[in-house]
């Protein structure tokens, strides 16, 4: 046996929080990820930054054939690299995962299995069922079903099926559907009994649709869907108003753009998941280091000269006292020295790090800074460090000059624009044309000024008229303004949590307090 070893990790039916912790650690060590297309993208930020990804399977857009994929394993594992598998549902129930361990097994190549969640008990419990229950349903059949394309059921005894009632569950294509249903009908299956039909299940866009055998029956005949599903038949189903949880949530259904850089969005995109929000990541910058520190280095190297270290924004924090850390002094260094913080996100970042915040500022304004830094109106000859972003004058600077305080500013980080034509990135244009967005985010006034500068004012001006625009402060709602973009909201707290309350505040004003989603 080689000593290279293949992971056939589960990956769940959609929803990245369902892998399992052993799944996401083999992830994470893998040299070579081969993945199945329909698996959440997301999931594949667990793997390292150098790790050589694979899109395979029928649905890929250069698909594989299955010895070939068999094939491949094989290859890189006798290369001397680890591979992960990351396989729809669990590679074991209703999958190819066992052709795939077969093949390994007979090529003398080690393989590990990771179980994950099968979608017949995953999405039936995102879409508030319970398979088995007390007195309810003693026996669950799971049915195959999804890859005959030629629109024929399964082969399956039907009748004996019939009789033994309890819940079934079967995987199903859009094209199976309706002979399925019919075979059930055809076979003694009481039309009147309870079913569920679930599409995108564990997904933010998960659809749902619960009604008897026979109205399922003729829907699926009047109005076809292509897409794949699953079926859900028995008792169980009737007590979905009871359980349902994932498609109640306050923003369920809703589709968000994130436009914060990538590496920070993680945060607001997991609120709003959490909260039932289809997320749409579209970073339209990216925070880098300055092409020469040596300013900023400067400016550390003499921190304890200055009076006042006035922080702009938690990216300022980070970038600044990383340098402190690189160079040969420490925090201690700042011991006399003032600080102030604008924006709660700003002094969270600072406390976090130990450091006491002398003045914290709720919004980035300058009379909100100032204030306190003034005495009778005027800050004479206090020295002001100020470490900022790289772009643009700051008002508040000019303002402490014009009070007579002597003020350094050094560029701590940049924002570089990112190309909207990445592979990667979303086409945030095409969707707010077709009318595929509700509500668009900016946390940073750089965020509007980045997507102004790929579209032009106008045409975005007119596109995000259409959807809702969130903006985490007034001084980002006040950039957008200035391109004709309004804010519909606008937070009094400016952190990404307050954001997040601001949004499902927002809809559920809007609703009457009740969360707008899919039956």
């Amino acid at each position: 046996m080689s000593d290279a070893t293949v992971y056939l990790i589960g990956a769940g039916p959609g929803d990245p929080g369902l892998v399992s912790v052993r799944g996401l650690r083999y992830l994470a060590t893998a040299d070579v990820v081969l993945y199945d297309h329909h698996v959440n993208p997301r999931l594949l930020r667990h793997a390292r930054p150098d790790a050589e990804l694979i899109d395979v399977g029928p649905a890929a857009p250069q698909p594989l054939e299955q010895q070939a994929i068999g094939y491949l394993l094989v290859e890189k594992a006798r290369e001397g690299k680890t591979v992960a598998r990351l396989k729809w549902g669990d590679p074991f129930v209703f999958d190819r995962g066992v052709e795939e361990a077969l093949f390994l097994k007979e090529h003398g190549i080690r393989f590990t299995v990771v179980p994950g969640v099968p979608a017949a008990v995953g999405v039936p419990a995102y879409a508030g069922i319970s398979i088995t229950y007390p007195g309810g349903a003693d026996t669950v059949t799971f049915v195959r079903g999804y890859e005959d394309e030629r629109g024929r059921p399964p082969d399956v005894d039907w009748k004996i099926l019939a009789e033994l009632g309890g819940t079934v569950v079967c995987y199903t294509g859009g094209r199976q559907l309706p002979a399925l249903l019919d075979a059930l009908l055809a076979n003694g299956w009481d039309a009147t009994e309870s079913a569920a039909l679930i599409y995108r299940g564990t997904l933010s866009s998960q659809d749902t649709t619960a009604a008897t055998v026979g109205e399922l029956a003729a829907l699926a005949r009047r109005r076809g869907r292509s897409e794949p599903a699953i079926l859900v038949i028995g008792r169980v189903v009737q007590l979905r108003d009871h359980l349902r949880w994932f498609d109640s949530r306050p923003l369920f259904g809703r589709r968000i753009v994130v436009t914060r850089p990538r590496e920070q969005a993680i945060d607001l995109a997991d609120r709003l998941e959490s909260l039932g929000a289809a997320v749409v990541e579209a970073p339209l910058v990216r925070i880098a280091p300055p092409e020469d520190a040596s300013p900023l280095d400067e400016a550390v190297s003499r921190v304890g000269t200055f009076d006042w270290i006035v922080f702009t924004s938690a990216n300022g924090v980070d970038h600044f006292l990383r340098r402190v850390d690189a160079g040969p002094g420490d925090l201690r260094d700042l011991k006399g020295v003032r600080l102030a913080a604008l924006g709660t996100g700003t002094a969270d970042r600072l406390t976090r790090r130990g450091l006491k915040v002398d003045l914290r500022a709720p919004e980035y304004t300058v009379d909100a800074a100032l204030g306190p830094m003034r005495t009778g109106g005027r800050a004479d000859g206090l020295r002001v460090l100020m470490p900022r972003a790289d772009i643009g004058r700051d008002p508040l600077a000019d303002e402490l000059r014009r009070s007579g305080a002597e003020v350094t500013e050094v560029a701590a980080y940049r924002v570089v624009r990112i190309d909207a034509e990445a592979p990667d990135n979303p086409d945030i244009y095409r969707m707010l044309l077709e009318k595929q967005v509700d509500v668009v985010t900016f946390t940073s006034a750089s965020t509007v000024r980045a997507l102004v500068d790929l579209y032009g004012a106008e045409p975005m001006a007119d596109l995000l008229a259409q959807v809702t625009v969130a903006s985490i402060g007034p001084v980002t709602a006040e950039a957008a303004e200035r391109y004709g973009i309004r804010s519909a909201i606008v937070p009094a707290e400016r952190t990404i949590g307050g954001l997040v309350d601001a949004i499902v505040h927002y809809y559920g004003a809007a609703t009457g307090g009740s969360a707008a989603h899919r039956t």
